[in-house]
């Protein structure tokens, strides 16, 4: 059993190992926990918390992506028999709109703010030199006006979730990309430019 308390990434990692086999959820999962993070550190957030809600948003995708039957609610069963907290499994469960759970807490409104928007960073990221390294807010702005590029990235909800979060879109890029940037190579995203 898991308490606020006790907490531990590497729990949660073996969790996610378990449950995802996919090399670019995975990634993606480790984006939204370095994203959250860093949104729990700009707003005085539990880390520890935010991140694992970051790190297990998708946990069932892999499994049960129907979002009639499955995701997230399989997740939210499988941290709930685990003993994670309930504002964790409540931000699982607002993240995914169509659940109808009203995002309520700092922690919730951040997590729905970074989930598309880190997958539409990766996606930009594998299509540059490099990499992540470099990239700005307006190259991303840019990007969203392309609907071809990342076409099953919802831009409504990027937009959408910075302003939930009370920020500037280009504010949230880039404490984004500055989250994301250190673990560049972990998510496949350090780029092929030679030094």
């Amino acid at each position: 059993m898991q308490s606020q308390g006790q907490l531990s990434r590497d729990n949660a990692l073996a969790l996610l190992g378990e449950w995802v086999q996919s090399d670019s959820l995975r990634r993606h999962c480790l984006a939204v926990e370095a994203a959250m993070r860093a949104q729990a550190r700009e707003r005085g957030g539990d880390e520890e918390l935010w991140g694992l809600s970051g790190l297990l948003h998708d946990l069932d995708y892999d499994r049960y992506p129907d979002p009639d039957t499955g995701h997230p609610r399989m997740a939210m069963a499988e941290l709930e028999r685990l003993g994670y907290p309930p504002e964790l499994i409540r931000a699982v469960a607002s993240h995914a709109d169509y659940l109808g759970v009203p995002r309520e807490s700092d922690m919730e409104r951040a997590l729905a703010a970074v989930d598309e928007l880190c997958g539409f960073l990766l996606a930009c990221a594998y299509v540059r030199p490099s990499g992540i390294h470099g990239m700005t807010a307006k190259s991303v702005r840019k990007k969203l006006k392309q609907p071809s590029f990342a076409a099953a990235v919802n831009r409504d909800d990027i937009t959408r979730g910075a302003a939930e979060l009370g920020v500037e879109l280009d504010q949230l890029i880039g404490s984004t990309v500055a989250a994301l940037e250190p673990l560049a190579d972990e998510l496949g995203v350090a780029g092929s430019d030679l030094p």
